[in-house]
């Protein structure tokens, strides 16, 4: 008769096994970074054919990572934040990661300042990009280069 508890042997091994997969990918880069084209479709899913305008978005970020595991980013827009001027959305990208898409941040007037932050994994050197929807339609744009050490994504 089996037992379903698992064994210590088959825990060390599934373990193991973990490890093993994470060290072929930080071996492997290359294959943990989104191509150029899926970039491309992200930031069309993002903000469709508008093409962004640059000025109006700030972003806070280290120049420098140490760790991508845990890299802390703010963004900021300036708008009024009014019922005819507001910032609808801001989607936070990161072009080197395996998924390029970070985190999307949604406001209404109601929000007072269109500011966020928060914290994410970067899994090498790359440039984050933040985009924010505004409630006329346009996007205006920031991006900013952030050098890791160590990467957060398995690379």
């Amino acid at each position: 008769m089996m037992s379903k508890a698992m064994s210590r042997r088959q825990v060390f091994f599934s373990i193991g096994g973990v490890a093993a997969a994470g060290v072929g990918m930080t071996l492997m880069p290359g294959l943990a970074k989104a191509s150029p084209e899926e970039v491309q479709k992200a930031i069309k899913e993002m903000i469709g054919d508008t093409t962004p305008q640059e000025g109006k978005v700030s972003l806070d970020l280290p120049e420098i990572a140490e760790n991508g595991n845990t890299v802390p980013v703010g963004v900021s827009v300036d708008s009024p934040m009014t019922q005819d001027s507001y910032v609808k959305a801001v989607h936070l990208m990161a072009d080197g990661n395996p998924s390029p898409e970070v985190i999307t941040f949604k406001f209404t007037p109601q929000s007072g300042r269109a500011e966020a932050s928060t914290r994410m994994r970067l899994a090498q050197t790359q440039n984050v990009v933040a985009f924010a929807e505004m409630s006329d339609g346009s996007v205006y744009r920031a991006a900013q280069p952030v050098k890791v050490t160590i990467g957060g994504c398995g690379g």
